[in-house]
């Protein structure tokens, strides 16, 4: 990521729309699981996600850049050093892992690694919750910004999920409300024959944060009574490391697959 965009993450992932809108879709997944006691944000950047995660367990984080670890470290969160392909956290030892817009990032080389190594270290039983942009199609200059390598379809989600050996219990599109909106942005973007200077980040006005944070409120609702959304600028999930049961009691399912 451009350095100058831990910068920007940093002024407004408290209080922007998007950062709002999406913990509140988090939070519906959250509630179909129960309490974790040990939560680790994977890739956690400038430390917004943790502070938000702490009222729901004690919560820590890693992340690869010193950029964004020095934003955490001066908000008081609890983080390391460590990439999310050989993640510095012991086997087996979190309820929850959460991973909010990381393994899209060119920086890892094998999302599908990352996505087993976040499934090493929960406990059978436990959860993870994966948020990824989605639509390969919908790239743009935020895109450039931010070094996305990939961006992900419905079936590739499941995919990453199931050779990691995790249960998908909830996968959904999300940001749909607003698809359309960004879906003209792009064509703006690519039709004008350059890509916008301005990160999507930028701090909106007071009447776009307002829309943004009823459309992913809305969103968050309808996810919570069981909805789908069928299309979305974002895909999140919800997958669960398994338990198995055998003669002996219960092993670890991921170890047989």
């Amino acid at each position: 990521m451009e350095h100058h965009e831990y910068d920007t993450m940093a002024r407004v992932e408290l209080n922007h729309w998007w950062y709002v809108g999406m913990r509140r879709i988090a939070a519906t997944l959250i509630a179909r699981i129960p309490t974790p006691q040990t939560i680790v944000d994977a890739g956690c950047g400038t430390g917004g996600n943790l502070r938000w995660l702490a009222q729901y367990g004690t919560s820590f984080g890693f992340d690869m850049s010193p950029a964004a670890l020095s934003y955490a470290h001066s908000a008081g969160e609890r983080v390391i050093q460590g990439s999310i392909d050989a993640i510095p956290v012991a086997s087996a030892s979190a309820d929850l892992v959460t991973s909010f817009d990381v393994i899209y990032h060119r920086a890892v080389r094998d999302d599908a690694a990352a996505v087993r190594e976040c499934a090493r270290i929960i406990k059978p039983g436990g959860h993870f919750i994966l948020r990824v942009p989605a639509n390969d199609w919908l790239r743009g200059y935020h895109d450039e910004r931010v070094h996305t390598a990939r961006r992900y379809s419905h079936a590739q989600v499941t995919q990453l999920c199931a050779q990691a050996g995790l249960e998908v219990k909830v996968l959904s599109y999300a940001n749909t409300v607003l698809f359309p909106a960004a879906v003209l942005q792009r064509i703006r973007e690519h039709g004008s024959g350059h890509l916008d200077a301005q990160s999507d980040l930028t701090a909106p006005s007071q009447f776009i944060d307002f829309i943004g944070r009823v459309a992913l409120t809305f969103e968050s609702w309808l996810l919570a009574i069981g909805v789908r959304m069928p299309y979305g600028v974002s895909l999140v999930c919800l997958a669960q490391r398994p338990m198995a049961h055998t003669q002996d009691g219960v092993h670890d399912a991921t170890k047989a697959a």
